[in-house]
């Protein structure tokens, strides 16, 4: 027996240092912005500070506030009817209204630019049916169109977890407000949307940690914000220097953001404490009402999703025949390989952090393993930076290592490797694969893994055999939400590919910037169109979920 308990010790030992080593690699590229920070500042970062830093922060406020106030106003709007009401169309609106996030934030950009083009439809038709030449105000290039187009594509973030709020609270507490002569309208902004704050706030963090980190539309609408500003300085000005300095206020954004979510929530998690009382109650409503009902869920998903996804298959209708070829084939290809490696890599990283804190769950590993899901909310060209530099210092290091040893005089640059780029997506996006299969093992009672370990079976066969056939559809849904997320991936992409690589989102990307439009719409397709499989497996998830508990509660 007690021989039996110190191998248990050792092998858990072992799945600590496999996790605090992981830990440390997929910080580094924090770590890095962190240190080089303190260093002093070049003439460039100076010119940059005494003439466009203001620029790129009052810009980015701006747009943060103005996609916050928009993504809340329609994503809280469409979840409370959705989620409270009856209407035609209601429970196709209910995973309809998703949709939008399968459409990368720079694809709808050029998407929009093209349709209010002096050439696209709508000018055309003013000036053909109307007789209107000028139109001026149909420019939507500015800083009020990228925050409207963010906002109807990212309000789904909001939508789903307050959705899911509304459908979760009482309605006991519904009924009691209405009783004690609250009306409808009191009684949402005094009790339902009270009781959604952490979801919403949970919701809205999502939203502008994805703002901060867009640079594909900033760019292509010409927008001066810290993220264009890094890439400016990295490849417009030569300097790393700058670059580093614009990243450490970008990290400064989103770490002020992380508090004001954390304190924003505070302790508001009572509203999970009514879920097994009555269930919430539909309102009936006038057709009148209805008819209100379902413009509200409409228009986010026209804006969103419909309008753009029609535009861009008109577009390829008109050039797939240019387009769609060898070098088509090798863009899915090298897109689609790169999103499965790094979905599988991820997959494998956060299992073993998740299994470490699952056998050692001490307040240190949980820590520790946590700390990797930072990398989320960490911009893409920050993360970029931080890797482009780390790399840069290893090979100068292995460089003059074998130098001053054995004397060899080779240059071990790493940069521009497949092996950094695909490391690059495991920084970013393991926390995606971390919270769905964490999900997935809380799912899983500990009670089996003591049961397989009492029988004198090894940790990590315990693991193989019992604990992840047991979770496969979790680690399917976090393979897949990781792998789509690679294949919408823009500015790291754009930094640490290979000399002459392209993928699905940079060569969709360069035919915009290069004015060809409708030669980016096959391509834009593929991507969006593989971008609506998470929301399909996210819609029939929650639909299994809630027939499972409605089986429960009877």
């Amino acid at each position: 027996m007690v021989a039996r308990f110190k191998n248990l010790s050792s092998s858990i030992n072992k799945w600590v240092i496999a996790a605090l080593f992981i830990v440390l690699i997929i910080t580094t590229p924090v770590l890095v912005i962190l240190y080089n920070v303190f260093n002093t500042p070049s003439e460039t970062w100076t010119h940059l500070y005494q003439t466009v830093f203001w620029d790129y922060i009052a810009n980015t406020l701006m747009i943060v506030i103005g996609v916050a106030f928009l993504t809340l106003l329609i994503g809280v709007a469409t979840a409370w009817v959705v989620a409270t009401c009856n209407f035609p169309g209601r429970s196709i609106f209910e995973w309809i209204l998703i949709l939008p996030l399968s459409v990368p934030t720079y694809i709808v950009a050029y998407t929009y630019a093209g349709i209010f083009d002096y050439t696209g439809p709508i000018q055309r038709f003013l000036r053909n049916v109307w007789g209107i030449q000028e139109s001026g105000l149909l420019d939507i290039m500015n800083i009020y169109g990228i925050i409207g187009l963010l906002s109807f594509v990212l309000y789904p973030y909001v939508y789903v977890m307050v959705k899911t709020t509304f459908m979760n609270q009482s309605q006991l507490l519904l009924e009691s407000s209405r009783i004690l002569g609250s009306n409808a309208t009191r009684t949402f902004f005094k009790v339902a949307f009270p009781m959604a704050r952490p979801a919403i706030v949970g919701g809205v963090s999502l939203v502008l940690m994805e703002t901060l980190n867009d640079y594909g539309a900033m760019k292509y609408f010409g927008i001066n914000t810290f993220t264009t500003g890094i890439f400016r300085a990295w490849f417009s000005l030569g300097d790393v220097g700058a670059a580093i300095y614009l990243s450490g206020f970008l990290m400064l954004f989103v770490f002020i953001l992380i508090l004001l979510e954390r304190w924003q929530r505070g302790g508001a998690s009572y509203s999970e404490r009514v879920r097994l009382s009555k269930p919430i109650q539909k309102y009936e409503l006038s057709r009148l009402q209805s008819v209100f009902a379902f413009i509200v869920c409409l228009l986010p998903v026209l804006i969103g999703f419909i309008i753009p996804f029609a535009q861009l298959l008109y577009w390829a209708s008109q050039t797939a025949h240019k387009v769609i070829n060898r070098q088509f084939g090798y863009l899915i290809l090298n897109s689609f390989t790169l999103a499965m490696i790094a979905a599988c890599l991820c997959i494998v990283i956060a299992t073993i952090l998740l299994y470490a804190a699952r056998l050692y769950p001490t307040l240190f590993v949980k820590t520790i393993t946590k700390i990797t899901v930072l990398g989320y909310s960490v911009p893409g060209a920050v993360i970029a930076i931080g890797i482009m530099v780390a790399t840069l210092c290893l090979g100068s290091f292995l460089t003059l290592f074998f130098k001053n040893t054995i004397g060899l005089s080779v240059n071990l640059s790493l940069s521009g490797s497949f092996v950094i780029l695909i490391f690059a997506y495991l920084v970013r996006f393991l926390a995606i694969s971390y919270n769905a299969i964490d999900a997935g093992f809380k799912e899983v009672s500990i009670n089996l893994h003591e049961v397989a370990r009492s029988l004198g079976t090894g940790t990590f066969k315990t693991l193989w055999q019992v604990e992840l056939p047991l979770i496969k559809n979790a680690l399917l849904a976090g393979a897949l939400l990781v792998f789509v997320d690679v294949l919408k991936e823009l500015p790291l992409t754009l930094v640490l590919r290979p000399f002459n690589f392209e993928t699905l989102a940079t060569k969709a990307f360069q035919l915009a910037s290069d004015e060809m439009v409708a030669d980016s719409a096959s391509i834009a397709l593929i991507i969006i169109i593989t971008g609506t499989l998470p929301i399909f497996l996210l819609n029939k998830l929650l639909a299994n979920k809630r027939v499972n508990e409605s089986i429960r509660n009877s």
